[in-house]
């Protein structure tokens, strides 16, 4: 999203560089807002949070395994010799430092599966949204969700012809 927040910005900056006989049509669109409303993006956030569900009762699991052996660990420690307290210590430590890296590795995970899944959504939007401009002779279409833009030229919101082009109501 940054690469188009750059593109918004320097097409804006081109406008101020634009002889003025030429004729530019502006517009503007809130491509989040966009990608939120197609019935593709509802299908891959359903599959990210399947996979996030699954990876979150894997974690689950790990920490009451591990908050079960820190338990019988408390429970056998006056029966226990000081080496074997100290093997179980240091088993417990390795346990959760594993529980940790699985924790990082599952957010990283996480956000592989919604940079692979989103994409081909993410395109489709874009490919409706050059479609549309292309159509209706749009020079430059600012995306609105960037933020980047406190004041923008007086242009067309294309948010309904791009639903429009992509089956969306």
């Amino acid at each position: 999203m940054k690469k188009y927040a750059f593109i918004a910005a320097v097409a804006f900056a081109g406008l101020f560089s634009i002889n003025a006989s030429a004729q530019s049509k502006v517009a503007h669109i809130n491509s989040q807002q966009l990608v939120e409303a197609m019935p593709d993006a509802k299908v891959a956030q359903t599959k990210i949070q399947k996979f996030a569900d699954t990876l979150d009762t894997d974690f689950t699991q790990m920490k009451e395994e591990l908050q079960a052996q820190a338990k019988d660990l408390e429970a056998k420690r006056a029966t226990m010799s000081p080496n074997l307290i100290e093997v179980k210590t240091k088993q417990l430590q390795d346990m959760n430092q594993n529980i940790q890296l699985f924790q990082q590795s599952a957010q990283q995970q996480i956000e592989q599966k919604q940079a692979e899944v989103m994409k081909p959504v993410i395109d489709k939007a874009k490919k409706a949204i050059e479609d549309v401009a292309k159509e209706k002779g749009y020079t430059y279409v600012i995306d609105t969700y960037q933020g980047l833009l406190l004041v923008m030229p007086a242009g067309d919101d294309i948010m309904p012809l791009v639903k429009a082009k992509l089956g969306i109501k």
